[in-house]
């Protein structure tokens, strides 16, 4: 009777579900470590370099719930041994991004597929060797020190910019250049690093100027560069 009860329960106990074979905890083990670690890697980039400069909280939630789901579709379905995983994966995010109804600014579209391709990374890894370990974590810490080098003041200027319609054409001319800097921080309160001249309209004695600024509160927002207020809905 127990020969019978045990070969009956064979096929179970053998077995595989989402990617994990029953009986051996050392796929669970390796997808419980690989799930803190893509957590860990995925909160620090969002918290610590996207999060200080934009103060957006709901990209910030969108970011470490959307990274996480990628992480756990291509992990459960079998890892490197499904390819199809991480390209359902990334063609969701995608997909999502192109039939929004809300345009998503460059830097958070960026900071997305970064965190979408580190869950991507660190779901592709099932056996927990040393090599892989030691592959995974350079791999991690390359992510953070990219995230790292393009957010340090250190090594790209944190300077802002914003466009403006000026209404006086008589200052665009290069030889007054210094009037218009004085006339643009006077109206704005800004300390103005440098300016653009762009189209001139002289009939509406009207001239679109791009000027570059340091103020730390514009640093990462994404409402530098609009120049029309969105639609409401």
């Amino acid at each position: 009777m127990d020969e019978i009860l045990e070969t009956a329960l064979d096929p179970i106990s053998s077995g595989t579900f989402l990617g994990l074979e029953w009986g051996h905890m050392d796929d669970f083990y390796s997808l419980l470590i690989r799930l803190v670690i893509n957590f860990v890697m995925v909160g620090i980039i969002a918290r610590f370099f996207y999060y200080p400069k934009s103060k957006r909280r709901d990209y910030l939630f969108i970011f470490i719930i959307m990274a996480m789901s990628i992480f756990l579709l291509v992990s459960l379905m079998e890892g490197s041994k499904m390819k199809t995983g991480a390209a359902l994966g990334l063609f969701a995010i995608f997909g999502i991004i192109r039939y929004r109804t809300e345009a998503v600014p460059i830097r958070e579209m960026t900071y997305l597929f970064m965190l979408v391709s580190t869950s991507v990374v660190n779901a592709m890894v099932v056996k927990m060797h040393w090599e892989n370990i030691l592959s995974l974590t350079l791999a991690n810490l390359f992510f953070i020190f990219l995230a790292w080098m393009f957010e340090s003041s250190k090594i790209i200027s944190d300077s802002c910019s914003k466009y403006i319609k000026y209404d006086n054409v008589n200052l665009v001319a290069p030889e007054k250049r210094k009037e218009l800097i004085a006339d643009l921080e006077k109206r704005t309160g800004l300390k103005i690093l440098s300016i653009e001249v762009g189209t001139i309209d002289y009939l509406k004695d009207s001239v679109l100027i791009r000027i570059f600024y340091d103020e730390p509160m514009d640093q990462g927002s994404s409402m530098e560069s609009m120049t029309r207020l969105p639609r409401v809905k």
